[in-house]
């Protein structure tokens, strides 16, 4: 057996894998055999995951990393197989603004952004050992990342408002969390990030600080949530539409903690308008040294157009460096949940995919590797585009759209 598993094609391929730190495979050699000894006599557990719409397959937990080392991505769809189905029957096509309009609103409240509190929140967000999902770990910064954002509700005096922020629960321990501003509508606008970390090797025993992946995602529309809440408007419910920032757990096991979410939203007839992914937002060292201008990456596969469009012209504005189209896959990060439920989902990245920072998923995701100059021009992209849409007044949009006004 240990043969097998230190000869498998797919582990040996995995060290010069793009996600592999390139001496992270002398680093797993002492804990093969510990691993051996906590393996089940029984036949492992088995997943159903989709690596593309419509094509499925069972697979153990260890075959899931296996896949996830070649740079295969996938849904873990074991308890959500349903998800999609409801809103299926009845889609409807995605209607958003043809131009930014509140620069006037939205410009003074980007000067508050600070580079210094992302880093002070990375700091001790990739001092947990790792954030994989199913690790004690992974439940206690799930809890420190609610407090903190509970703590940021209360510092703003957003809590007396209705604003408020609450553990989505999971069966693997380290649960999503959901923070909510009223809007004079239950019509919302979703922005996201994932929380959880992973070492690819031996996810349960090896370190994964996740400082990129997704300790910059997190902590960006965290700071981006601070700032939001500084605007009287937001907190006071003048919004037309519900805003709602999500921390999505268990991305890295197939987008477990967003499936489950959505799923529930779906069932319940939620209406959301628009869901923004960000996953990956500090890293730019390979777009520099190849010579290319530092740039927002946008998602233009597996992403609603339209909203995809209206982004472009946010970072237009509002930004201070270009954005460049890129693709990344099927299901490559939590908005793919969004989408397969019916919703209109988007997602932007640090860089273009293939400049994307390649030491994620291994002990080397570290601060030191970290931008925060970058992540500030996503905070502001994120601030901005959750500003115009929480603003927008879809029904009156929908309505013209079709020539009824």
């Amino acid at each position: 057996m240990k043969v097998s598993l230190l000869s498998s094609p797919l582990l040996l391929a995995a060290a010069s894998a793009r996600f592999i730190e390139a001496n992270e495979a002398n680093r797993i050699l002492p804990y093969i055999d510990a691993l051996l000894e906590r393996a089940p006599a029984s036949s492992p557990e088995k997943f159903l995951i989709e690596l593309s719409p419509g094509e499925t397959r069972y697979v153990t937990e260890d075959e899931k990393w296996e896949l996830r080392r070649t740079g295969q991505r996938f849904m873990d769809i074991t308890e959500n197989g349903d998800l999609g189905t409801i809103r299926a029957s009845s889609p409807s096509a995605a209607v958003f603004p043809k131009k930014v309009k509140l620069q006037n609103e939205i410009k003074p409240l980007l000067a508050n952004l600070s580079k210094t509190g992302m880093q002070e929140h990375l700091e001790k967000f990739t001092s947990f050992h790792t954030r994989y999902y199913k690790s004690d770990y992974g439940r206690q910064s799930s809890e420190w990342l609610l407090q903190t954002i509970q703590n940021t509700i209360k510092e703003t005096g957003a809590d007396k408002y209705g604003v408020r922020a609450d553990h989505f629960k999971h069966s693997w321990g380290q649960h999503s969390i959901i923070a909510t501003i009223p809007g004079k509508s239950e019509s919302t606008v979703v922005i996201g990030a994932h929380q959880d970390s992973i070492n690819l090797w031996l996810p349960s025993i090896l370190p994964a600080p996740g400082a990129d992946d997704d300790g910059s995602g997190t902590v960006t529309i965290l700071e981006a949530f601070r700032v939001l809440l500084s605007s009287q408007d937001v907190i006071n419910g003048n919004a037309p539409n519900t805003i709602e920032f999500h921390w999505y757990s268990a991305e890295e096991g197939g987008l477990l903690g967003s499936q489950a979410i959505f799923s529930e939203y779906e069932k319940k007839g939620r209406d959301v308008k628009a869901m923004l992914q960000q996953d990956m937002t500090g890293f730019i060292q390979k777009t520099i040294d190849a010579g290319k201008p530092e740039s927002v990456g946008v998602i233009t596969d597996f992403v609603d157009p339209s909203l995809t469009s209206f982004i472009k012209k946010v970072i237009e504005e509002y930004c201070d460096i270009p954005w460049v189209e890129t693709k990344c896959g099927y299901a490559c990060s939590d908005h793919a949940s969004a989408s397969k439920a019916g919703y209109p989902s988007a997602f932007v990245i640090e860089s273009t995919f293939a400049d994307s920072d390649d030491h994620i998923h291994s002990t080397e995701d570290l601060i030191k590797y970290i931008s925060f100059d970058h992540m500030l021009q996503h905070a502001k992209m994120t601030l901005s585009l959750v500003y115009e849409l929480g603003f927008t007044d879809f029904k009156v949009l929908e309505a013209s759209e079709i020539g009824e006004l």
